[in-house]
């Protein structure tokens, strides 16, 4: 377990300076901004209409992503020369695996916000190949032989890395846009986006909400599974802690705390709002509790496929009441008042 000293499970992106041209702005947090962040890192990004994030890849982790707002068009090609297109709205999901070069852009009249997250704590979004920093960085006489055009074709084009570039909302009824389907044809669920909010949740009533989506509904997201998860104005998700992923939150709304529970006593409490991004190791100990009034809302994403959880009420009742009397040194009838099930969101008492 990571040294606690110090350390903080944290960071308040959305007060970090962007990264800005051409319609764009980026937000990151690798381990090297937030050093409690060790197995995964993440990035806040903006696009205007007809921005685009320009073709790149990357090689050291993969791409998952939550649309907060507006809309944003991916293109996406696989090893096998197969190349993808999707239309994304809030409450998508994408995933692109190590290594396939992609592109976003912003489609619709206003401005697209989502959050990218990849399952490498080293990540850093500012190392990244893209597609005219490798053509600009190889002898012109190279790009003019590959690409099959003059020199002076190849002078014209950018000298440097774009990273953005500023372009026009594509108009689905041009010739040079994919045709839309029937509405009969249209899937929900395609080769690389889920729509996580179609999805039906898990309703703890009085207590807030759950949507969840692994390797078993999104297949192509074999190292990531992500949630999101509404919590009621004084509500608690429970004490808990995940065995086989680490945890990476970004507050949506609202405001919460949280702790982290690293063992011999030791407990890192943090107060979160809107913006900021949350932390937490592999098999720590941890609670998030809505403390504010409105509807707290967090977007979670783990670097495993497969969920898996332990819930402090769901192990306790799972053990014979005899074995919990005597871990707690409980008097008669005491065990009675603990849950008998899985709790997983507490209302509010």
């Amino acid at each position: 377990m990571m040294n606690p000293e110090n350390l903080s499970f944290k960071y308040e992106l959305e007060k970090k300076a962007p990264r800005t041209n051409d319609g764009g702005t980026t937000r990151g947090a690798s381990v090297k901004e937030f050093p409690a962040s060790i197995g995964i890192a993440g990035v806040s990004m903006r696009l205007q209409p007809g921005s685009m994030r320009e073709l790149h890849w990357h090689a050291n982790a993969a791409e998952w992503a939550y649309v907060i707002s507006g809309k944003v068009r991916t293109t996406i090609i696989h090893p096998d020369g197969h190349s993808y297109t999707d239309n994304f709205e809030p409450g998508d999901v994408w995933y692109f695996p190590k290594g396939y070069g992609h592109s976003i852009q912003a489609t619709g009249t206003e401005e697209c916000h989502f959050i990218l997250i990849f399952d490498n704590g080293n990540f850093s979004e500012d190392h990244t190949f893209s597609v005219t920093d490798f053509v600009s960085s190889v002898p012109p006489e190279i790009v003019a032989q590959n690409l099959g055009i003059t020199l002076e074709e190849v002078a014209a084009l950018p000298q440097k890395e774009a990273y953005f570039a500023a372009g026009v909302v594509p108009d689905e009824l041009s010739s040079v846009a994919l045709a839309r389907p029937d509405e009969s044809d249209i899937e929900l669920t395609s080769f690389h986006r889920y729509p996580l909010h179609a999805q039906q949740p898990r309703i703890i009533p009085g207590g807030g909400l759950q949507r969840l989506v692994t390797s078993k509904e999104f297949p192509i997201s074999t190292t990531m599974a992500g949630s999101v998860l509404e919590l009621q104005p004084g509500a608690l998700r429970e004490m808990h802690w995940h065995p086989n992923a680490d945890e990476w939150q970004y507050f949506i709304s609202g405001q919460a705390e949280m702790s982290v529970f690293l063992a011999e006593s030791t407990i890192v409490t943090e107060q979160f709002r809107a913006g900021d991004v949350g932390y937490v190791p592999m098999g720590a100990g941890h609670y998030i509790k809505n403390t504010g009034d409105t509807v707290c809302k967090v977007l979670i994403g783990f670097n495993s496929g497969v969920y898996e959880s332990i819930d402090l009420s769901e192990w306790l009742a799972g053990n014979p009441k005899d074995v919990v009397e005597t871990n707690f040194g409980l008097k008669g009838g005491e065990i009675e008042k603990f849950p008998g099930e899985k709790v997983f969101i507490q209302p509010a008492k």
